[in-house]
């Protein structure tokens, strides 16, 4: 049992002390900009008592989607580059059609 908790410190100190470099800081970053898209979210919908996503919620998406994306071609992750690529596409059309309906809702169409 003793070796098993030494074995778990060690890799703790290796994997958050030992590497900790910039590019672990900018994942943490993204990160952050991930959780706040679900904190706005809930605090929306708390607000509204009904299922809302805010606008704030795709533009941290995009945040964190973008932070994540350069993290991932950092790190050399194929499967990493692929989803927040394919998220970044979903997010950014998300804004798109948002810009589309407030156009045409001051235009009267």
């Amino acid at each position: 049992m003793t070796e098993l908790f030494n074995n778990l410190v060690s890799y703790l100190n290796d994997v958050f002390i030992i590497k900790f470099d910039g590019w672990v800081m900018l994942g943490f970053v993204a990160q952050g900009f991930f959780t706040m898209r679900f904190v706005v979210q809930w605090i929306a919908s708390e607000r509204a008592r009904r299922s809302v996503i805010p606008v704030a919620f795709w533009f941290f998406s995009i945040g964190g989607g973008a932070l994540l994306l350069v993290y991932a071609l950092y790190r050399r992750d194929p499967v990493f580059i692929a989803g927040q690529a394919l998220g970044l596409v979903v997010y950014l059309r998300n804004l798109y059609f948002i810009a589309l309906h407030k156009d045409q809702m001051t235009t009267g169409s």
